[in-house]
């Protein structure tokens, strides 16, 4: 009997059929040494018999794990009932999600369909409903965070898709000019045509040269085509529910940066990108994957981007103090020049990197802890490091600050993160 409530789309068993052939797959290539005696098997009415028979079962296997498949919306929560031989129900209380993300790859696309995944405070993986019609995702996504913001039911099925003003959208050419301005990808294409050639020589194997050669290719295409890929078309627009994040060439993603849960900003200048005054901007925000808020922009743009996830903050108006002079370059030589300290009364602030500069802001509110750290040779010079650590388990750390003012910074920062967090609004959609 099928579980209650609504059945994905049907090209899903089309997706689940591909589990067992790819394990058949696996074995097979596993055997490598038996392969062609199973081809000359298979070209017998046996053979041919094994083939379908593996073919079939495929699609059972994809047909009886979509019709097991459902979902349901209650009043409270979300319900996902998933398992063929093995039940299980995701019970997804509606007012912990925190993002629903809409993506597809590239053949979804062309199928007409896409993929729902759920961000849920306090979870680190995501549950999602794969696959569903394009409208239907869409629809259901509305209705999701209509819930969550605190709409009636009645109410949140006729709220629609909330609207959107865009704030920032990345031209292909400028994301393509600051891939050949990074020294990251130079330095990978650069290690990929030298350590096969390298190894070659060394060991005169050319199956030794290709088992390096592949994992670095496709560390080479991560870095570069990939990120083309992921990065194209970038597209930053405001709306009730949080920033949305529209962007792909060939796998098409609909992401949200919910308000309130954004831990950290990172903002990173490579030193080729200086010249241009071109940042790329991070998040850390707790309970998500979502890392990346804008590749490339212009830092006038790109802060304003950052002033609709962090209210009230001015990043230009941050005023960095460098680490002393007289302590520091003893402890960390010429690096030290890159060190920076700022706080406002909005954010706490550290800046480190002289090739690769790194700019990182956490708000008083989202601060969780602080500590001192002073080992032998920072004590012997007078200095120390202030690390305030934020929800999404990350630290952003002062470096080689004066011991008095790393001490006096430690007590002035836990008064400020336990006043913020008093002062705080609750972190609401559609509000």
């Amino acid at each position: 009997m099928p579980p209650h409530g609504n059945r994905l789309h049907p090209l899903t068993p089309l997706r689940r059929a591909w589990v067992p052939i790819g394990v058949t797959a696996s074995v097979i290539f596993q055997q490598g040494d038996r392969a062609t005696q199973w081809i000359e098997e298979a070209r017998s009415a046996f053979g041919v018999l094994i083939m379908a028979a593996v073919v079939l079962a495929a699609c059972l296997y994809g047909f009886l794990s979509w019709w097991f498949t459902s979902y349901a919306v209650t009043d409270t929560e979300l319900r996902i009932r998933t398992g063929l031989l093995f039940r299980r129900t995701a019970h997804i209380r509606l007012e912990r999600l925190q993002a629903v993300d809409v993506t597809q790859p590239l053949l979804a696309r062309f199928a007409g369909v896409a993929k729902l995944k759920l961000d849920v405070i306090g979870t680190e993986d995501k549950d999602e409903l794969a696959y569903l019609g394009e409208a239907e995702a869409r629809a259901l996504r509305a209705e999701l965070l209509a819930r969550a913001a605190g709409f009636a039911p009645e109410e949140a099925v006729t709220v629609g898709e909330a609207p959107v003003r865009e704030l920032l959208r990345v031209p292909a050419r400028q994301l393509t000019v600051s891939l050949l301005l990074s020294l990251g990808v130079w330095a990978a294409l650069l290690g990929g045509l030298i350590a096969p050639v390298v190894v070659w020589w060394l060991s005169a194997s050319l199956w030794a040269s290709l088992a390096i050669l592949l994992p670095v290719l496709g560390a080479v295409w991560a870095g570069t085509a990939g990120r083309f890929l992921n990065g194209y078309d970038w597209t930053v627009a405001e709306s009730p529910d949080g920033l949305r994040l529209d962007h792909g060439l060939l796998d098409r993603v609909h992401e949200t940066v919910p308000p309130g849960r954004v831990q950290m900003v990172r903002i990173v200048e490579p030193l080729l990108w200086r010249r241009r005054d071109w940042v790329r901007v991070e998040l850390a925000v707790a309970g998500s994957s979502n890392d990346l808020l804008v590749p490339v922009a212009p830092r006038a743009a790109a802060y304003e981007v950052v002033a609709r996830v962090l209210p009230g903050v001015d990043l230009a108006a941050l005023a960095f103090s460098p680490s002393p002079d007289h302590g520091s370059r003893w402890v960390v030589p010429f690096w030290w020049k890159g060190y920076g300290l700022a706080v406002s009364p909005q954010v706490f602030g550290a800046r480190h990197g002289r090739l690769c500069r790194r700019t990182e802001v956490v708000p008083h509110v989202k601060v969780q802890s602080v500590r001192l750290l002073q080992g032998p040779w920072k004590r012997a010079r007078g200095v120390a490091d202030v690390c305030v650590e934020t929800g999404a388990n990350g630290t952003v750390t002062a470096h080689l600050r004066p011991a008095a003012e790393a001490a006096a910074l430690l007590w002035a920062q836990a008064d400020r993160s336990r006043t913020g967090r008093a002062d705080a609004a609750p972190d609401r959609w559609m509000t």
